[in-house]
């Protein structure tokens, strides 16, 4: 399925790593000029390296006037995925004060302020945009110790409606997308204990946890023309998890 993504300009936040790095590679290779955002920089410069003609840009979401900065002369951009997220895992009865502020801070504030920063130059423009927000299946099922990724996850859903509901009469579509575990490396750190592996696998009806490319497929998808009348949705990527 050709897709009809070259020539567009897209940004990628949480672009270092897995879901967000498998996504600019996919991007670039389909034409896109993409902008590749992600605090640590030897990821950006390895990412430019594979795929030359990325533009890095380099700053911790966690930080609100950083950020505007950064991102103030991004230029126009007709797609956003915003990926970046944190997950510290904690329980309940000892979540930090701290875990909370930079959990809100990356994986909700910085989706809404991104997100602003492209709504408004598309709006500007008059032109029609993509949004896709990295949600998870975690946003509508409760999981031991997420007490608060489980929280944002769900705030995340909800905004992505909003925006959805606010943006939609500009040409803005605005979409979660909800992976099960995936392969990247924050996912191996939180599920190599083979017994924590054991039980979610045993509540997925496919068996098995998602892989990079399995997420970046339906990003893509939902990125094009050919989702066109798809917006304020949010779509599993979980083997089923949330069938049962």
């Amino acid at each position: 399925m050709d897709l009809g993504l070259a020539g567009r300009r897209a940004l990628v936040t949480g672009a270092g790593k897995g879901i967000g790095r498998g996504t600019v590679k996919a991007l670039h290779a389909a034409g896109v000029q993409v902008v590749a955002l992600s605090r640590t920089r030897a990821d950006l410069d390895s990412l430019v390296l594979e795929c030359p003609g990325v533009e890095p840009v380099c700053v911790d979401l966690g930080d609100w006037d950083a950020t505007e900065r950064a991102l103030g002369s991004v230029g126009p951009v007709d797609l956003l995925v915003n990926n970046a997220a944190v997950a510290l895992l904690q329980p309940f009865l000892e979540v930090t004060k701290e875990a909370c502020d930079t959990s809100f801070d990356v994986n909700l504030r910085a989706v809404i302020q991104v997100s602003q920063i492209v709504a408004r130059g598309l709006i500007a423009r008059g032109a029609p945009g993509a949004i896709v927000n990295i949600s998870s299946q975690a946003s509508q099922r409760a999981i031991t110790n997420h007490s608060v990724y489980c929280s944002t996850k769900g705030a995340v859903d909800m905004l992505t409606r909003v925006m959805a509901l606010e943006l939609g009469p500009h040409k803005i579509r605005v979409n979660a997308v909800n992976p099960t575990v995936v392969m990247t490396p924050m996912a191996q750190a939180n599920w190599s204990d083979p017994q924590k592996a054991k039980a979610m696998l045993d509540r997925i009806p496919l068996g098995r946890f998602a892989e990079v490319e399995n997420v970046v497929d339906v990003i893509l998808f939902l990125l094009s023309d050919r989702s066109s009348m798809t917006t304020g949705s949010t779509v599993p990527v979980d083997g089923g998890f949330l069938a049962t």
